[in-house]
């Protein structure tokens, strides 16, 4: 991470998307209890978000039903209740094709997970007027908020 990418790992910016957002599409949720995204899909639910797991095999996580991909699971919303946050558990050079999604859905954020970094793709992001958080949890800064 270079000292110009440190903000997209902004305290603040993470802040706000918690407490704006509600709906947030996890991308890599993963059905597998000792995977990262499956605990912080729990964490989201229980912080009272509501959660869209993107998984392409048609399976349940914690209870709900997977979308194979962003913009099927986009066109399935209801209008009033669109996706808001895109979380991105990838490895960092599939991070910018989800990105882009998110871009196309109308996302207002996208949040990169603990060791996904992708600048170019941040820069696209917020050239279209999302709010970018990069190499940062939610499940570990959401207690924050409270601190």
């Amino acid at each position: 991470m270079s000292f110009e990418g440190a903000r997209w790992s902004d305290r603040e910016v993470a802040a706000r998307i918690l407490t704006e957002f509600k709906v947030w599409a996890v991308v890599g949720a993963s059905p597998d209890p000792t995977r990262p995204s499956h605990g912080v899909m729990r964490s989201l639910m229980r912080f009272g978000y509501e959660v869209i797991p993107v998984y392409p095999e048609a399976t349940t996580i914690h209870g709900l039903a997977t979308v194979p991909d962003l913009r099927g699971a986009a066109a399935q919303r209801p209008p009033e209740s669109p996706i808001e946050v895109v979380d991105i558990f990838r490895a960092s050079h599939r991070a910018g094709q989800h990105v882009d999604e998110a871009i196309e859905i109308g996302a207002k954020a996208v949040w990169l997970q603990l060791g996904v970094w992708d600048e170019a793709a941040a820069e696209r992001a917020h050239a279209a007027g999302l709010l970018v958080v990069m190499d940062r949890c939610p499940a570990i800064d959401y207690p924050l908020l409270h601190t």
